[in-house]
């Protein structure tokens, strides 16, 4: 037994030696193969392994000198080794037949002699390592920037200053921030070594704290940069002793925001002067710094804080505090801290069959957030269908084909940096297991659980493939088992399905031997799928079963909207958005997608979230973005929640203000205009500007301005005369200070130059022209004291008034694009200023014709042409759009393919906008140049299509015109009124009128309707106007039930969506009468009725036209004939012969004394009677007529004579002489004279009788013989006839040559000449001329008894009421100078009766002598009067 149990034990031992050496042996195989690039074999099929493929090192931003050596490391592993390849800007390098760039045997790019010019950069750019290991794949390594510093060149340099003994002290030397490395300081000519007092800053700037007596002298920075070193002016600093008294506490340098990577080390520079000398210490966020005990934090000479290997615990807000006892200041800063990419979660090798589904994952982390993007062997990954991003990083992979197979990198990058992370895919054929166990990043659908295969028989296809269930996004299928394996225990089964027409197929696997249906799931409805089923037994896959076509169903059972939907911004960059489980999930709630988009955009972005609440990161500042929510169960997608909107935190802005350009008003000011930083950038609301200026030969003093609100330019007065001075701007918001612009320069006049006149004419003008361009140039006036701001270029085909161009006074030559070939065109220049355009000078070109072939493209003022051939365009830019803003504004956007991926412009391209509308057909293009990837379009018309196109140029280098994009402006509400407003009557209808109008000529928008305001009183308010609205686009309205005979006026508005445009001017119209066919005549005769016509400018003492029936006198439709007219006449000539009678036998029947008393009488200068029973209500005023109460009043005249009126001057009635109250005067004569228009037809009584004018005596002595007119007034006694022969030689009657006169003044009127006259107010009815009365209250009556002699013919003077003008009154053939006159106001016509009836009743022969002796003396001083 003991043997026994030996031999057993030797046995086992030898068996488990036996074991082991099978086993190394096996390994020793494996490891052999494996070194020899040979995959192991397994047993009846071979398994590849993944093949280690990354960079051992990979290229890193560099910064390099130009002339001199650069060196960009790279290096690859992989079995074999893989070929190395450069990329620079997203282009292959051709090295091979490059003699500056070689690449080294390790796969690293050596540059040779770095170039670099301001036109010429071709090193500089973004360089990207590729290694391909043919068969297997590519991979790319990060990003790697290589800057070329340039230029030595100093922002500032040090300037001569002073230090007391223990101060502090800074000398400035500011360069490039690529050169700052290469900057020195040197002391008395020797180089300065730096210590705990003394150091430099990152600027290059020189800080001397604690300064001593040796720290006096001369001190200069140099730059060091390859080339010969530059050196900055010497300057002395002089240390001056303690003065032992306090001085001012001031910064001398404070610190600034900074920006540092983690890692990097950041310097917050602090200097502070002042006696006694202060003491610096610092804060972070309210708390104290402790500076001595910390490692990373360290105090610099002067006070500034250094922090090394920054973390971003370290961001934060810093204050520097100066303190020296009397006094304390600060200044803050902030620190951002940024990180570079960092991979959480790399992607990892994965095998997989085809047709299976797989998932790369990917996390990373960085600040700003990263974005990530997918690489396949080096090509970027574009998602579809089939490749997408899930989980906001990783990619998935459905149905895969054999050529998915290869290398995949997940690079991400930021602001700060980028990194890559790859692993590769290896799609092992259907016969082949995976050799370990599924790992993660397989979906548990395409789990494959074959074992391996071993020889023997395949199965056949499975039987009766049949879809048992059809859902909307879910099929189920079910099979019978192959017809070679009847029972199928050990039988497993692989569906594969595609969308009808597409080739990549996908799998589904059954969960365990034997189960013969499935459920394929996430389909999409109403699609139809192709599917077949294949057996897989121990010995491999078998036959595929016939395809089967299945159509899933339509849309059901879908979640309802999620509740309580909320968003809110955490930050400026980022939102969160809440909201609950749907109340009508229809089943379990699988996931969540939640869409936003920014509002103003299409462009929807969704995101998978799990739970009820994501943050989205990365949102731009101060921007509005909608939120929804749908939710997904086992059907897809539910009901959409509605939109939710909220707005982004506000930020400091990103960008600086555009468009800074300066204006030189004087010798001693300068105004600043800016525009504000583009809209996406401001990042809030703008709240002001800083406006920062310096003496562009003292840097180091900025003075700064404050500008607030939204004003764009600000005045800088009290400069130097003849200085140059920098200005640059920033823009605040309520978080602080964005960036500012460059320095812009600017010199003041050396004298103020004059601006009281207009420019001189330029003293020269050259035209050159093209094929479809026309160069001008010029030279300024020869008058050099004269301001000139600008010069304005107009041209045109045979007129330079078609298009208009001003350029800027510095500019001295102009092309003029777009022109017609062989067209001959005129062209104009002016120099302009504040005061108006100087004189033009004229030049005429014919452009060439399109056969001309000599046209260039470069050319150079004042320099012989010669021709330049054409260089290779460049590519026109790509992907144009315009985004509507506003109603007159339009934003450009484009892409150019021939910048890098990041499209970032280095060089010195431009691009060139150009625009149009088609509307009018030959409307021109615009231009405008653009440095950015972007331009504004503003001052375009509203509601109005253009069409715009981008080109770009480099140098000489043009491109076509790129593919057009169209936008249209939005609408504005009308700027103008509706035209041509008239208003008629209807026809059979006179109540009811028909307005008609057209369109305003400025609609700015669809027309939507209109408003018709109208009233009767055109000084309304216009709220108290009746409103009739006008729907649609009509152009006319009608208006009923109007009063008769009345006034109207009318106004229009327009309107569409945006609002109510501007109202037309006043319309009048007066309703016509419908009572009788005259008066109808005589309202048409006067214009009351008839056509509307447009009222003119009345003034605001306007007052609508009385109503009242006309006169029968002065109108040719009277009813008066000529035979009544006649009749009247000859009985007036009977009265005059009787009355001249009755006189002369009074006149021969006077005594001596009766002679006397009339000498007397006619001595006196005032006369005046009392009259019985009216002395208690008549006070006639003095008739005698003064020198100093003489007044002149303008006649009217009518445009056409009254041939009745002029023939006939007697008024017919009582009511054709109506006196007036004072207060109507003025405003009958001012609407006379404005409005004449109504009156033109009417005679000097008609308007008296009408309007209760009063009327108007002329004056007229002529050289004819007197026609003496006496009234007629009752006497028994007769006088002497030398009494008449004295009395009617002695003194003229003024109403003797009234036929005469009128006859006169006929002729004047008829010649254009204005004849003066005087208004003469009768107050007794024998001293007066003419005696007016009012009209009775019935109708008017022709009164015999109470005749009267108007002496004045109607005549117009367009002049004002108060204006004094002079009457010319003659003699017996001698002309008197004019005289102004006076003329007393009227009685009233009661009394004036009563006055006729007590004259009658009660004058005796002697008191009508005495009266006849007034009525001499008073002809005679009115003789003397115009003898004098």
């Amino acid at each position: 037994m003991a043997a026994e149990r030996r031999a057993r034990r030797l046995l086992s031992t030898s068996s488990f030696w036996l074991c082991c050496l099978l086993l190394l042996e096996r390994r020793a195989s494996g490891a052999a193969a494996a070194r020899s690039g040979s995959p192991p074999q397994s047993p009846g099929s071979s398994i590849r392994t993944f093949t280690p493929f990354y960079f051992l090192v990979e290229p890193v931003d560099t910064l390099s000198i130009r002339g001199s050596s650069g060196i960009l490391n790279c290096s690859a592993y992989s079995e074999p080794s893989p070929k190395i390849e450069w990329k620079k800007d997203g282009t292959f390098l051709n090295l091979v037949s490059d003699d500056r760039r070689q690449l080294l045997p390790d796969g690293s790019l050596f540059i040779s002699n770095v170039v670099h010019s301001k036109h010429n950069k071709p090193d500089e750019g973004y360089y990207q390592c590729v290694a391909t290991v043919e068969s297997l794949g590519t991979i790319v390594s990060r990003t790697a920037k290589l800057t070329v510093a340039g230029l030595p060149r100093f922002s500032s340099q040090p300037e001569p200053s002073s230090v007391y003994v223990g101060n502090s002290a800074i000398l400035n030397c500011e360069v490039n921030a690529d050169l700052v490395p290469f900057v020195r300081w040197e002391h008395n000519r020797q180089p300065l070594l730096l210590d705990d007092r003394l150091n430099k800053l990152p600027s290059g700037t020189l800080v001397i704290s604690n300064a001593t007596e040796g720290d006096g002298g001369l001190y200069r920075c140099i730059v060091e940069s390859g080339g010969p070193p530059k050196y900055s002016d010497e300057v002395e600093l002089k240390v001056l002793p303690d003065p032992d008294v306090t001085s001012n506490l001031v910064f001398l340098k404070q610190p600034s925001s900074l920006v540092r990577v983690i890692g990097q080390s950041a310097v917050l520079p602090c200097v502070a002067s002042g006696l006694p000398t202060p003491t610096i210490r610092w804060m972070k966020n309210e708390e104290a710094l402790d500076t001595e005990s910390s490692e990373r934090l360290v105090l610099l000479a002067g006070g500034s804080l250094e922090i090394s290997d920054v973390t971003e615990d370290d961001a934060g807000t810093y204050f520097c505090i100066a303190d020296n006892g009397n006094e304390t200041i600060e200044a803050q800063a902030e620190l951002t801290v940024q990180a570079q990419p960092e991979f959480l979660k790399q992607p990892t090798n994965i095998y997989a069959h085809e047709s299976m589904d797989i998932v790369f994952e990917c996390e990373v982390t960085g600040k700003p957030t990263p974005t990530v993007k997918w690489v396949k062997n080096g090509d970027m990954v574009i998602p579809s269908d089939y490749f997408k991003i899930v989980k906001e990083h990783n990619l998935q992979v459905l149905g895969l084909v054999k050529s998915d197979e290869g290398f995949y990198q997940c690079i991400a990058e930021n602001d700060v940096g980028n990194a890559q992370a790859g692993a590769q895919l290896i799609i092992l054929e259907h016969d082949v297991a995976i050799p370990t166990l599924p790992p993660t990043s397989l979906t548990s659908a395409t789990t494959d659980h074959l074992a391996p295969a071993t020889t023997g028989p395949l199965p056949s296809a499975p039987r009766d493939v049949v879809a048992s269930l059809v859902s909307t996004r879910f099929i189920k299928l079910t099979w019978r088992t192959p017809a070679s394996d009847p029972h199928g225990d050990n039988v497993t089964y692989s569906v594969f399905y595609t969308k009808e027409g597409i080739a990549r197929e996908r799998v589904e696997n059954t969960s365990r031997p034997g189960e013969m249906q499935v459920t394929i799931q996430n389909l999409m409805p109403a699609t139809v799928y192709i599917f077949r089923v294949m057996a897989q037994n121990k010995h491999g896959s078998g036959e595929s079963s016939a395809p089967l076509r299945v159509e899933t169903q339509p849309e059901v059972q879908l979640p309802g909207p999620a509740p309580n939907i909320r968003a809110y911004a955490t930050s400026p960059t980022s939102i969160t958005v809440t909201w609950e489980t749907p109340l009508s999930g229809n089943g379990e709630i699988q996931n969540y997608k939640l869409y936003y988009m920014e509002k103003g955009t299409d462009k929807e972005q969704d995101v998978d979230v799990s739970s009820h609440s994501h943050t989205i990161n990365g949102l731009k500042k101060y921007t509005e973005y909608s939120f929804r929510v749908v939710a997904y169960n086992k059907h897809g997608p539910g009901v959409s929640t509605q939109d939710v909107a909220v707005r982004t935190f506000s930020d400091v802005p990103s960008a600086a203000p555009q468009n800074l350009s300066l204006e030189v008003r004087n010798s001693k000011s300068i105004v600043i205009h800016w525009q504000p930083p583009p809209l996406a950038t401001q990042n809030g609301q703008i709240t002001g500007y800083k406006v920062r200026y310096r003496k562009a030969s003292r840097k180091s003093d900025v003075t700064e301005t404050l500008v607030t609100g939204t004003q764009l330019s600000q005045l800088i007065e009290g400069l130097d005369r003849g200085t140059e001075y920098n200005f640059r701007v920033a823009a605040l918001t309520i978080n602080g200070t964005g960036p500012a612009t460059d320095w812009l320069s600017a010199e003041t006049f050396e004298s103020d130059l004059d601006e009281t006149r207009v420019p001189e004419v330029p003293s020269s003008l050259h035209v050159r022209p093209l094929v479809t361009s026309i160069v001008v140039s010029w030279t300024p006036p020869e008058n050099q004291n004269i301001v000139v701001r600008g010069y304005a270029i107009g041209y045109g085909i045979g007129s330079p008034h078609a298009q208009t161009i001003k350029v800027d006074y510095k500019q001295r030559y102009y092309t003029i694009e777009n022109l017609d070939p062989s067209s001959h065109y005129v062209i104009t220049l002016k120099a302009f200023n504040n005061v108006g355009e100087g004189i033009p000078l004229y030049e005429s070109a014919v452009t060439r014709p399109h056969t001309d072939t000599s046209e260039v493209d470069l050319f150079v003022i004042n320099a012989p042409y010669t021709p330049v051939p054409d260089p290779t365009p460049m590519m026109p830019p790509v992907g144009v759009q315009a985004s509507i803003l506003s109603h007159d504004t339009i934003r450009i956007t484009w892409a150019d393919n021939s910048l890098p991926k990041h499209q970032k412009i280095t060089d010195s391209r431009y691009y060139t906008v150009r625009w149009k509308t088609n509307i009018p057909a030959n409307t021109k293009y615009k231009n405008a140049n653009a440095t950015t990837l972007s331009y504004l379009v503003t001052g375009l018309k509203p509601n109005t299509l253009y069409e715009f196109s981008v080109m770009v140029t480099k140098g000489r280098r043009s491109s076509t015109w790129s593919m057009t994009a169209h936008g249209t402006t939005f609408e504005l509400v009308p700027t103008s009124p509706p035209k041509d407003v008239t208003v008629v009557s209807k026809e059979g209808k006179p109540r009811t009128i028909i307005v008609n109008w057209q369109p305003p000529s400025e609609a700015n928008g669809k027309i939507t309707g209109y408003i018709i305001y109208y009233s009767t009183d055109v000084n309304a308010e216009i709220h108290d106007w009746v409103i009739e609205p006008v729907v649609g686009n009509r152009l006319t309205h009608q208006i009923q039930e109007l009063t008769l005979d009345t006034p109207y006026y009318f106004k229009i508005q327009a309107r569409n969506s945006k609002g109510m445009g501007p109202m037309s001017e006043a319309v009048q119209f007066r309703t016509p009468k419908a009572d009788s066919s005259d008066k109808m005549a005589n309202d048409q005769a006067s214009g009351s009725a008839g056509k509307g016509s447009r009222l003119p400018d009345l003034g605001s003492d306007y007052k609508p036209p009385m109503s009242g029936s006309n006169s029968p006198h002065g109108s040719p439709t009277s009813p008066l004939d000529s035979n009544m007219l006649l009749v009247i006449i000859v009985s007036v000539g009977v009265i005059t012969i009787v009355v001249v009678v009755i006189i002369a036998v009074f006149c021969t029947r006077r005594t001596t004394s009766h002679q006397k008393k009339k000498r007397a009488a006619c001595k006196s200068v005032n006369g005046s009677h009392k009259y019985k029973g009216n002395s208690k209500d008549v006070k006639p005023p003095d008739l005698w007529i003064h020198h100093e109460r003489l007044e002149l009043k303008p006649i009217d005249k009518s445009p056409d004579p009254n041939p009745i009126m002029t023939d006939t001057p007697i008024p017919r009635n009582s009511q054709d002489i109506t006196p007036v109250d004072n207060s109507m005067d003025s405003n009958i004569h001012q609407r006379r004279n404005s409005y004449r228009g109504h009156e033109s037809e009417d005679s000097m009584s008609t308007l008296a009788g009408r309007r209760g004018m009063r009327p108007k005596m002329m004056m007229p002595f002529d050289s004819q013989p007197p026609q003496q007119s006496v009234r007629n007034t009752p006497s028994t006694d007769t006088m002497p006839a030398s009494s008449s022969q004295t009395c009617c030689t002695d003194h003229q009657d003024p109403e003797g040559a009234t036929s005469s006169s009128y006859l006169a003044s006929s002729q004047e009127e008829d010649s254009g000449q204005s004849l003066p006259t005087a208004h003469v107010r009768p107050s007794h009815p024998l001293k007066s001329f003419a005696v007016p009365a009012i009209p009775p209250p019935g109708p008017p009556t022709y009164d015999p008894a109470l005749p009267s002699t108007p002496l004045l013919s109607q005549q117009a003077l367009n002049h004002h009421i108060h204006s004094v003008k002079t009457a010319s009154i003659g003699t017996l053939g001698r002309s008197r100078p004019p005289m102004p006159v006076v003329v007393p106001s009227a009685p009233e016509v009661q009394e004036t009766t009563r006055m006729l009836e007590d004259s009658e009743s009660s004058y005796e022969p002697d008191e009508l002598t005495k009266e006849m002796a007034h009525l001499e003396g008073l002809m005679k001083d009115l003789n003397a009067i115009t003898t004098a």
